[in-house]
């Protein structure tokens, strides 16, 4: 079991149910996190860009809007992680959420302590540690900052989402080999793929347009029919010392 660091983690929310807003404040804090809320859409993303958050935590069905809006708006501005809040059962929401740049969801209603554990697995993967060796993989013109997880292509910074960040790093380092479905869900234990298999494929297709990488013309990810997906550019490793 992961467990949060000392320092307290500020993170928000955006849902009109006042009553769970105040239910999962008071639950949030004994594991350090600081839960801020909002029950009104556009002020609650207002609030959100004036703040300093880890995460976010959206509800689909809101007054006056959609949380995809809101998730559509964020995504022009900022790649914080993004829980999403949907109605049990309904896989059409996790799909357009998936397309658009979310990195969990959690069907209403849900168990608080399941939210924590999703809350926990994202910032985990996220939150960047106080190392003096920097690694960089770079293919190309394609190059990956493991400790400020950031990623460029040609040198400009590329809006990568989490779930994004964690499925390149995966291709890069095993670079030639040819990857299922299967094994990409095994090898990233944590985000919830196991709901659909398409959910693999939106993932790798929005990689694809991020990286201006043709599909039908690759330099970075093929599909390798009846196998997957594999990277075909080499990857070189290196140490930056700080």
């Amino acid at each position: 079991m992961f467990i949060m660091e000392t320092k307290k983690l500020n993170i928000f929310m955006i849902d009109d149910d006042t009553k769970l807003c105040r239910l999962l404040e008071t639950f949030l804090k004994e594991f350090n996190i600081e839960l801020a809320t909002a029950t009104h859409p556009k002020e609650g993303l207002k609030r959100f860009f004036q703040g300093n958050f880890s995460l976010l935590i959206l509800d689909i069905m809101l007054p006056g809007t959609n949380g995809f809006q809101l998730l559509r708006e964020l995504r022009e501005k900022s790649n914080v992680p993004v829980v999403i809040l949907t109605a049990r059962g309904e896989v059409a929401d996790r799909i357009v959420g998936l397309e658009m740049g979310c990195d969990d969801y959690i069907a209403k209603p849900f168990e608080p302590r399941e939210l924590v554990a999703r809350i926990q697995t994202i910032l985990r993967r996220t939150v960047v540690s106080d190392k003096r060796e920097i690694p960089i993989w770079q293919s190309g013109n394609l190059k990956m900052d493991l400790f400020s997880r950031k990623v460029f292509l040609d040198g400009n910074p590329l809006p990568i989402t989490t779930t994004e960040f964690e499925l390149l790093k995966l291709f890069m380092d095993r670079s030639g080999k040819a990857m299922d479905r299967d094994y990409i869900m095994d090898e990233l234990k944590g985000i919830d793929w196991e709901v659909f298999n398409r959910s693999i494929d939106i993932a790798v297709s929005r990689l694809r347009q991020k990286l201006d990488d043709n599909p039908k013309n690759p330099k970075f990810l093929k599909t390798i029919w009846g196998q997957g997906y594999m990277f075909i550019s080499p990857v070189k490793k290196s140490v930056l010392k700080k």
